[in-house]
């Protein structure tokens, strides 16, 4: 069995005209901007956002929020 790889250009373009088809335009960047690449460093940035917070004190945050 043999297999060509195709640039990934090619792929990524073919894949998205697949989305089109079956969902439509607008349910295709939908779907695609879930899969962005982010930005900056989570974990130093979630260590300043949460210092001095326990899980408890978060979870009561949340739940403070909610009412």
């Amino acid at each position: 069995m043999t297999t060509q790889v195709q640039p990934i250009s090619e792929v990524t373009q073919r894949g998205t005209n697949a989305l089109i088809k079956e969902i439509g335009v607008v349910d295709t960047i939908r779907f695609l901007n879930q899969f962005r690449a982010g930005s900056g460093n989570y974990t130093i940035d979630r260590d300043k956002l949460f210092v001095g917070l326990s899980v408890k004190d978060i979870i009561s945050e949340i739940k403070a929020q909610r009412k």
